[in-house]
């Protein structure tokens, strides 16, 4: 007899009727419960044997539940609801949602109306559900539902009627206003929202209330959601200004993706008592490493300097310390400032601005590694062998003083072109920069042999006018400064990385996995047709995508295969399984030089720590933090991303005509993408505009391919197209072929 105490049912003892002791699991309610009501397993199995949806009374009927114990029956079936055992339909019949075909998921909206019902994980495999336009009159993109299927569209795809709306995902939006015959409503930014939202008039006398003009870029509060009668209604909150204001793109963004740009009252109270340098107290327990000639090297723009380096010869090898600045001595673990961070996830850099994950006081002060200032900062401290091994290294907490700020620039020009004015300014750290650049040498071939894989982009850097737009955009080449803190950072983080490993401490790692064998089939199918072969078998390695790299540098058509080639692999990602990382060929790696602006680097430092003092930070939700941090990092690059695109379309509208060169860079079955040469702009050649033929998307050869004429546009293909339209509305560039092949 089981001692816990039993959960009691105010009122008379029900008679154990055959009905209720034939439940499969009577006896462990008896052991909880003195009253015990029907499993949930006997209530699963009455439904399934009645076929139908039965209502409230008649289940309490099948299963015998007495008058008295209803209203904790009820809250049984409730809870069966919210795990998703049970739904209730319209006539509060309950019901099993797998006997209905009901699905839940995520409502994902299309520009042209329609959408789909992603699923959520567990659900039944298969396709998303197709939702056309009446029924997502009913919803907004993100929307949680319950959908059933009722059918196969016109394209062979299962069709979907919501059921059920169970979560609504928006509350406030970004758009801008629009006036039609008296009547204000606001066209949302996200263009995933195809819904107009009615805006709400002002009470008559309210002076406070907010009185947007058409054009004009508001927040709107929905305050009432959409029906399938009704639109939704909002009430305008904030007027941000008109839609070609300076800076408006960025503001637009920050919302739009619901990125935090205002850091909590907390936060901005527990920074103003964080003292303006460090302070004495603030040595305890480090080492002083005030002589040592480090430096740091970053852009011209940078202002928040993460890292400092200094190499010095060693035998045959070299001794590198990396010093990287100590935020968590300042941002404790939980507090106001920890969990504003860990909202951000990132930095987030636009251009002209920046949203600093952690407030300027910290990121580009008390944090910032600058020059001639005491700094707390985390060392790795690493002997390196002559061919470029890691012999052992050492973690542990100093206090530095940054001998100078270098840029790449200057550095390159001091180094490799030996520029006089450049040698002067660095002279006396010249030794110093002369050893890191040895140690590059040495580390680029362990670089090669290991395997790692190095594809060729191209970057590019926007000049802005008085006016705050674009002037220009230019290529902006990496020199060899870039890659000398580049391996100098990798190797900090392998040691960051296989110093928790070995101690088993928990860690966000680095992760990026090879490719799935769906991808790596197309691929081999893909280099197939051009002779080539891609080695490792079923389970390549970097190494064999280095080598096939290699191979392909001579080919005309080289920009075409790494393409295809890097579109096979999986994007990084952090978590606290550690599966390697493909790309640079390592069995283990984390992220531990960028803490300022990095929320996962952060807690490595807390994890070092930790381990150092014998102890473990296990306090998280390693798997849950990974996730939200893989979230964040891939919002900062969709805000960006949109950022961008609308600056290249302001760029480009007084263009329209023009006729430009290019590279096909993507083929879609809409269209081919062409990427500008010289002013580095993408925009679309519709499938329509492609010739006088029948164009049908070949994805095996990432081409278009005209039925009659046997006309073929591949990825990387050159051509000639003349801008003919700019839409600013939807950051869309479109294009026509100015001459057909």
């Amino acid at each position: 007899m089981s001692n816990r105490p039993k959960k009691k049912i105010q009122g008379h003892k029900p008679a154990l009727s055959a009905t209720r002791r034939a439940d499969p699991e009577f006896a462990r309610e008896c052991g909880k419960y003195e009253h015990p009501l029907p499993s949930r397993e006997y209530i699963l199995q009455a439904l399934t044997e009645q076929g139908v949806p039965v209502s409230f009374d008649r289940l309490c009927e099948l299963l015998d539940v007495a008058d008295f114990e209803r209203e904790h029956f009820l809250r049984r079936l409730g809870a069966m609801a919210r795990d998703a055992q049970l739904l209730q339909n319209r006539r509060n019949d309950w019901l099993i949602p797998d006997k209905a075909d009901l699905l839940k998921g995520r409502v994902q909206g299309h520009p042209d109306g329609f959408g789909f019902l992603v699923r959520d994980p567990g659900e039944a495999g298969g396709p998303d559900l197709f939702l056309p336009e009446k029924e997502m009159a009913k919803v907004l993109h993100g929307d949680h539902v319950i959908a059933r299927i009722v059918g196969i569209d016109r394209k062979g795809r299962p069709e979907g009627k919501i059921v059920e709306v169970t979560e609504r995902a928006n509350t406030r939006l970004v758009g801008r206003v629009h006036e039609e015959h008296g009547v204000y409503f606001v066209v949302a930014e996200n263009k995933r929202i195809s819904q107009d939202i009615l805006v709400a008039p002002p009470e008559k006398g309210d002076k406070k209330a907010l009185r947007p003009k058409a054009g004009q870029v508001v927040m709107v509060e929905i305050v009432e959601q959409p029906t399938s009668q009704a639109q939704p209604i909002g009430r305008v909150t904030e007027i941000l200004g008109n839609y070609a204001d300076p800076g408006m793109e960025i503001e637009i963004a920050l919302r739009k993706h619901e990125l935090p740009f205002e850091f909590s009252k907390e936060a901005l109270a527990q920074t103003k008592k964080i003292p303006d340098e460090v302070r004495k107290t603030d040595w305890k327990g480090r080492e002083d490493l005030t002589e040592l000639p480090l430096v740091t090297i970053d852009g011209e723009t940078a202002k928040d300097f993460d890292d400092a380096v200094y190499c010095e010869r060693q035998g045959k090898g070299f001794r590198l310390v990396v010093a990287i600045a100590d935020v968590s001595h300042y941002v404790d673990d939980g507090g106001a400032l920890d969990l504003d961070a860990r909202e951000r996830g990132n930095s987030v850099y636009f251009p002209r601005r920046v949203i600093p994950m952690l407030p300027e006081k910290l990121s580009n002060g008390l944090c910032s590694l600058n020059p001639q200032v005491e700094r707390l900062c985390m060392v790795c401290d690493m002997d390196i062998s002559a061919t470029g091994a890691i012999k052992q290294y050492r973690f542990y907490p100093a206090v530095i003083w940054s001998h100078a700020r270098l840029t790449y620039t200057e550095v390159a020009a001091a180094l490799y072109d030996k520029e006089t004015a450049a040698l002067a300014k660095l002279g006396p750290l010249l030794p110093w920069l002369e050893n890191l650049d040895a140690l590059y040498r040495v580390l680029q071939k362990a670089r090669a042999k290991r395997g790692a894989i190095d594809f060729e982009t191209v970057e590019t850097r926007m000049i802005f006018d008085e006016h705050g737009k674009i002037a220009r955009i230019e290529p902006y080449e990496r020199n060899d400064a870039h890659r000398i803190i580049e391996e100098c950072m990798l190797a900090a983080n392998v040691c960051a990385s296989d110093f928790l490993k070995e101690r088993e401490h928990p860690a966000l790692y680095r992760v990026h996995e090879g490719p799935t064998p769906e991808k790596l089939a197309k691929l081999r199918d893909f280099l197939g047709t051009f002779g080539l072969q891609l080695g490792g078998g079923d389970e390549p390695h970097a190494k064999d995508y280095a080598k096939l790299i290699e191979r392909i540098q001579s080919r005309p058509d080289k920009q075409l295969l790494q393409t295809v080639m890097l579109r096979s692999l999986k994007q990084a990602i952090y978590s606290p399984d550690n599966v390697g990382h493909f790309g640079l060929a390592y069995e283990s790696y984390t992220h531990f030089t960028s803490p300022i602006r990095r929320y996962p680097d952060l807690l490595i430092h807390r994890s070092i720590k930790s381990a150092l003092a014998g102890r473990r930070y296990d306090t998280l939700n390693w798997e849950e933090v990974g996730l939200a941090c893989s979230a964040t990092e891939r919002r900062a690059d969709d805000a960006t991303r949109d950022v961008e695109a609308w600056l290249k379309c302001w760029y480009m509208q007084d263009r329209i005509g023009e006729v430009f060169a290019g590279s096909i860079s993507s083929v879609v079955p809409f269209g081919i993408f062409v990427a500008l040469d010289e002013v580095f702009v993408e925009g679309l050649v519709h499938v329509s505009d492609l010739g006088r033929d029948y164009f049908h998307f070949d994805e095996k050869q990432h081409a278009m391919v005209g039925e009659r004429t046997g006309a073929r546009y591949r990825l990387s293909d050159r051509v000639r197209v003349q801008l003919v339209r700019v839409d600013l509305d939807q950051n869309k560039i479109d294009f026509r072929l100015a001459d057909e092949k």
